[in-house]
């Protein structure tokens, strides 16, 4: 019985450390450390900064998709809200951008939080922003569909519609909708818009964005 209370014990341990180490900030320090150390040559003039999690840091060519804007991608993968809360000057108020796209809070909900409580970080978030950047205009990004996390398809549709819900009530804060394009009149996701691990965008997928964001610019 001694052994096997021992062995719980470590196993409560080890899951533990797993759950702060998944939930840690600093597990984006050296990627964040690599996105910015080319800072020096960044054009800051009416700059236009896209962050969040992978969906934004694998766009492809995104100078390309806006090519009359001064664009610039600081998107690190697996983030979630409170990551970027705690990387807000480096990824962000450095930069002094006159808008700022966000896409957080689809790796949030996967990892078991509420709509409510990725909302209290997004509050932090703009308070923080708004301190610095009062007249920066900043867009939330909905949380896109994906197959492979199409059984939180309710919790995500119920985050999105807080989501636009708390931007309308946010000034110069807006909310953009990549979800209904996404997906057909049945509420079915479109075919070849995502890669073969069902989670994230193919080209075919960031046309859609594309198309949804610039009329944001």
């Amino acid at each position: 019985m001694e052994v096997k209370a021992r062995f719980s014990v470590a196993i409560i341990v080890l899951l533990t450390w797993l759950a702060v180490q998944a939930q840690d900030p600093l597990r984006f320090e050296k990627e964040v450390q690599t996105l910015t150390a080319t800072d020096a040559s960044v054009n800051r003039k009416e700059l236009i900064l896209f962050t969040g999690s992978s969906s934004i840091r694998l766009w492809p060519n995104l100078a390309q998709s806006f090519p009359k804007h001064n664009v610039l991608n600081r998107g690190f993968g697996g983030s979630e809200m409170q990551d970027l809360y705690y990387y807000r000057r480096a990824l962000i108020l450095n930069y002094k951008p006159k808008q700022i796209f966000i896409y957080e809070g689809d790796n949030d909900l996967n990892a078991g939080k509420t709509p409510d409580q990725i909302l209290a970080t997004a509050d932090s978030l703009l308070i923080a922003i708004r301190k610095e950047l009062p007249k920066t205009k900043i867009i939330f990004i909905a949380a896109k569909p994906s197959e492979a996390r199409w059984h939180l398809k309710d919790k995500y549709l119920a985050f999105n519609s807080k989501l636009k819900e708390w931007t309308k009530s946010r000034k110069g804060v807006y909310f953009a909708d990549v979800w209904t394009p996404m997906v057909d009149a049945n509420g079915i996701m479109l075919p070849d818009l995502l890669m073969d691990d069902n989670l994230h965008m193919t080209e075919k997928g960031y046309v859609i964005w594309t198309t949804v964001l610039s009329r944001f610019l």
